[in-house]
């Protein structure tokens, strides 16, 4: 079983940062894509940002120039830091990725969600 905790999500003014964490913790053989996707109120889940395990990522257009994507593999964490906050990037932000626990099979988990509050 693989579990993702994540951290760092809160209050914040527009033009503020916020730095998020998630770290996968249980039987990992290895992880491939990790990411960050986030829900507002009434609106779908969308993608934040993914990252490879080589370390190539990837955007949303809302986001990009005001988020960093990187990971530490040695750690199985997964970190996006987000400048110049805009009360639009409130939401619940979750954690994503793809582990193998096993060399023969990939499982999608999900972190339990922590919210991003950015005020006008």
């Amino acid at each position: 079983q693989v579990q993702l905790v994540e951290s760092g999500g809160g209050l914040v003014q527009a033009g503020g940062s916020l730095r998020l964490s998630c770290t996968a913790s249980g039987t990992i053989f290895s992880i491939n894509d990790m990411g960050w996707y986030r829900q507002a109120p009434g609106k779908q889940r969308e993608l934040v940002a993914v990252i490879t395990s080589g370390g190539s990522t990837n955007y949303a257009d809302s986001v990009k120039g005001r988020c960093t994507l990187s990971r530490d593999n040695a750690k199985n964490t997964v970190y996006l830091q987000m400048n110049s906050l805009k009360p639009e990037d409130t939401a619940v932000y979750y954690c994503n990725a793809y582990v193998s626990s096993n060399p023969w099979g990939t499982g999608d988990y999900w972190g339990q969600g922590t919210q991003v509050t950015v005020s006008s």
